[in-house]
């Protein structure tokens, strides 16, 4: 098989691997991979570094994925035409309830689609949602790590400062589209922002592709907008939570 576009790698290179975690931050592959039996790099391209390691003695890849959708789309292609269907993505989140505290964890059963990719996937009234089973592995996960989680849904955006509406900007100006949806998705339950979900949900639910969403709290909007948390504590908690999800996967 020819090499894909992308990442660089051919089938043959993922050593017959079926799962993959995906972050978004090529350093926070990297950390992930060193968790995993004898991982090897197998590609360092733009914002894809990949990484194939081991959890009881079956190939895991790593992957970021860099920011936003498109760029998570590319990844997610390349790696279903290499052979996986699994995708598990591990990221850093800003609450947008009160209940929720900095180090909890949010796992996403589905997301509200403000992105633009997901709509090449599938039409905007297709619903963004998690795979149910690769889901309730992640939240067994938890469980097993006696971490504190929520279940819910993530609003998730192309931008990070006008899609979440954020006024501590250049301008500070947000469109009126954007004006008041911060305390609408509140009112009506969602539990953070992010900037992926809608993407990778929409297009493995469109593909026959798997699915699932865990992000650690760096901070809660309700009450600051600068996080105040240890940020490799909060990683630290999510990929326990992603790569304990993999071995109940696997």
């Amino acid at each position: 098989m020819k090499k894909v576009f992308h990442l660089g790698l051919d089938k043959d290179a993922l050593q017959g691997a079926t799962l993959a975690i995906v972050p978004g931050d090529p350093a926070r592959a990297e950390r992930i991979a060193e968790f995993l039996e004898n991982p090897t790099a197998l590609a360092k391209t733009r914002e894809y570094h990949v990484y194939l390691g081991f959890l009881k003695q079956t190939p895991v890849i790593v992957c970021s994925t860099g920011i936003g959708g498109p760029s998570t789309s590319i990844a997610v292609e390349e790696l279903a035409q290499l052979g996986i269907h699994t995708f598990l993505r591990v990221g850093t989140t800003g609450a947008i309830q009160p209940g929720i505290n900095e180090g909890d964890l949010l796992i996403s059963h589905a997301s509200v689609r403000l992105d633009g990719a997901s709509q090449h996937f599938a039409p905007i009234q297709y619903p963004a949602v998690a795979d149910f089973f690769a889901t309730q592995a992640m939240v067994n996960a938890c469980d097993e790590l006696g971490a504190t989680y929520h279940l819910g849904i993530t609003a998730s955006s192309d931008t990070f400062y006008p899609g979440q509406e954020r006024y501590d900007t250049y301008s500070g100006y947000v469109t009126k589209a954007f004006q008041g949806s911060f305390d609408e998705w509140q009112k009506l339950g969602v539990m953070n922002y992010e900037m992926e979900s809608a993407t990778l949900f929409t297009m493995c639910s469109a593909l026959g592709l798997k699915a699932a969403c865990v992000a650690g709290v760096l901070v809660n909007r309700t009450r600051s907008e600068i996080p105040n948390t240890d940020h490799q504590k909060v990683e630290k908690i999510a990929v326990q939570a992603v790569l304990k999800t993999a071995e109940i996967l696997i």
